[in-house]
């Protein structure tokens, strides 16, 4: 059965519905802005909006002799209105409606509390919202109690706040809404505040995971040498000249050049204090905070700080120096544990491709 729209001047249909309805007559007219008459079942729209259903069950009064109840929904195109009733029917919207009367359909949905609707209306705005409509978009959202769609608005906003400003809902805005716009200005700084945070962050845990890896290169310099630098054994035997560059040379060759230095400084020994001594120094004892076998360690003074540190009560309550150690050990661990995991997958890469490459040999040979 099609239900049509009864306008003064002509006729404007809406899509067919096949339901349980088609046999009854319509009970109900709905009158738009445009003085438009839209027939519909009262049973229908009671079913797809609570608001319908209070206005509906309301007493009934007679208007010019007719036995049908009238619904004004006016402040909205008639066509939107037409595309309303349609959902109520059947619950779809095409592409073409939504980007015509997705506003439209909005307020009305939120109105007659039809949450179906509403729920396609804010995806289908925010997806289409631009920063020429964007302050209207929000403004609308906040009176239609839509969050999400809030905070798209107030994203897009944020990213190019400079087009918006030249806009006129932007202007219009500044006049008439002081409130929301100290809202939106209190959300970009907020949101910048955010973003220097995450910044710092980042910083923060490179140099952590530098530290982290300074840590480890000290260890494997005096445990086994590398380029420059090395136990005297590997000296006596030659083997640092033969030995071929760590995975790590960059930092590697930077703290053997620090240590060599530190073996020769001459300021260092005069007591006049030397920058790139004292850095050393710096990293030999936050290695013997991190460090759980100072008794076998090799590097050198990591014994030392030890029992200073247990000594000195200042050492022991220097919060600042505390958490490094710990930021530097967190590293340090999660460090280990993305390099097993690594050599694992490279492991389980090379086991596949052996088995490929015998799988292929068995079956040509």
């Amino acid at each position: 059965m099609a239900i049509t729209a009864i306008e003064n001047d002509g006729v404007s249909s809406i899509t067919d519905k096949i339901i349980s309805y088609d046999l009854l007559e319509t009970d109900v007219e709905i009158i738009t802005s445009g003085r438009r008459r839209i027939p519909a079942h009262s049973g229908i729209l009671a079913s797809a909006s609570p608001v319908l259903t209070n206005i509906i069950e309301k007493p009934r009064k007679s208007h010019g002799g007719s036995s049908k109840r009238v619904i004004k929904i006016l402040g909205v195109p008639c066509d939107a209105v037409s595309v309303f009733i349609r959902f109520l029917y059947s619950p779809s919207l095409t592409e073409k409606e939504m980007e015509s009367y997705g506003i439209h359909l909005l307020a009305l949905s939120h109105v007659y509390m039809v949450t179906h609707l509403k729920q396609k209306c804010t995806k289908g705005v925010g997806e289409r919202v631009t920063a020429e409509n964007v302050v209207d978009v929000l403004q609308l959202a906040r009176l239609c109690d839509a969050p999400g769609l809030c905070l798209k608005c107030m994203r897009l906003i944020h990213s190019k706040f400079k087009t918006v400003e030249q806009t006129e809902g932007w202007k219009f805005l500044q006049e008439h809404d002081p409130f929301l716009e100290l809202d939106i200005l209190q959300f970009i700084d907020d949101a910048e505040s955010r973003k220097k945070r995450r910044r710092r962050h980042r910083r923060e845990q490179n140099l952590y995971m530098q530290l982290s890896e300074a840590m480890e290169c000290i260890e494997h310099i005096c445990t086994e040498g590398c380029t420059l630098v090395g136990p005297s054994s590997n000296l006596d035997n030659n083997k640092l000249k033969t030995s071929g560059p760590c995975s790590a040379f960059s930092t590697c060759y930077g703290l053997q050049l620090l240590i060599r230095h530190f073996a020769v400084c001459k300021k260092r020994v005069d007591g006049k204090g030397c920058v790139r001594c004292k850095r050393m120094i710096q990293l030999l004892r936050l290695h013997s905070s991190i460090c759980d076998q100072s008794e076998s360690c090799r590097v050198p003074l990591c014994r030392q700080f030890k029992q200073r540190g247990e000594k000195d009560k200042k050492m022991v309550e220097d919060t600042k120096w505390n958490v490094l150690v710990r930021r530097v050990a967190s590293a340090k661990a999660m460090s280990s544990l993305s390099q097993s995991k690594k050599k694992k997958s490279e492991v389980l890469l090379k086991e596949e491709a052996e088995d490929f490459i015998r799988i292929r040999k068995t079956k040509f040979f």
